[in-house]
């Protein structure tokens, strides 16, 4: 399994914001978002092949390392033994089998376990909650960056019976990336088509890779939540730490 990398920081995103959290980002991807926030593990996949034993050693070597100096700026730091929360992220981590013993060995090792995924793709994995980011139109990138990629995207980004079988078995909460107004309508039809997704569930998240972006969007994204009855999600890592790789 490639990894791009291993690094523990704070959850910036969905229900678990502000817990902090081990970060193992597989490196590979069977999409090609416009907006992509980490090419490095999907337009061009960077890192190393790992067994699922060496990725828990690096899980544990990183708790047990000194925390970044980064994390003392947030908030108390919580010694090794606290931090129990790994989030297994990408690229896209459901497009590797080694997931599934991977994620047995940390649920044996009593890691509260998150996969974030595009909901494209199904493992039987270990999992305590399910962070679905399904694609929405604005995801596609345009025809000059790479037509084929254009294709492949479009023809992958939706996959409802994926979806179906992910919320029937697991904890899930679903992340729409927004980026203009008109998006929202497509939220409301992709939820007509899944009806058993529950509004509780949702969360409206503003694309965009600055603080000043975000807050402007979330002057209309907000509102419209609270008025549909939906989450909406910021996104606290940018507002803390930038668009860096590693945090």
């Amino acid at each position: 399994m490639r990894i791009a990398e291993i690094f523990r920081s704070i959850q910036g995103e969905g229900r678990l914001t502000g817990v902090e959290s081990v970060f193992v980002r597989a490196s590979g991807c069977n999409l090609r978002c416009r907006f992509c926030d980490t090419p490095y593990a999907s337009w061009t996949p960077e890192g190393e092949d790992l067994s699922a034993d060496e990725i828990l050693v690096r899980v544990q070597e990183v708790r047990e390392s000194p925390p970044p100096p980064f994390l003392r700026d947030l908030a108390p730091v919580r010694s090794a033994a606290e931090v129990r929360h790994v989030v297994l992220t990408g690229g896209e981590p459901m497009l590797f089998a080694e997931s599934i013993p991977l994620c047995c060995r940390l649920r044996d090792d009593g890691w509260h376990i998150t996969i974030e995924t595009s909901g494209t793709l199904y493992l039987p994995v270990a999992c305590d909650l399910m962070s679905i980011s399904p694609k929405l139109s604005n995801s596609t990138p345009p025809p000059d960056w790479d037509a084929r990629w254009t294709w492949r995207h479009t023809i992958s980004r939706h996959a409802p019976e994926v979806i179906r079988r992910l919320l029937a078995q697991y904890d899930c909460q679903l992340k729409f990336v927004v980026d203009r107004p008109e998006d929202c309508r497509e939220v409301g039809d992709y939820l007509a088509e899944l009806p058993e997704i529950e509004h509780t569930r949702v969360m409206l998240m503003p694309q965009g890779n600055d603080a000043e972006g975000l807050a402007e969007k979330a002057l209309w994204l907000e509102p419209y939540c609270v008025e549909r009855g939906f989450t909406y999600c910021p996104r606290r890592q940018i507002e803390w730490f930038g668009a860096e790789r590693g945090r």
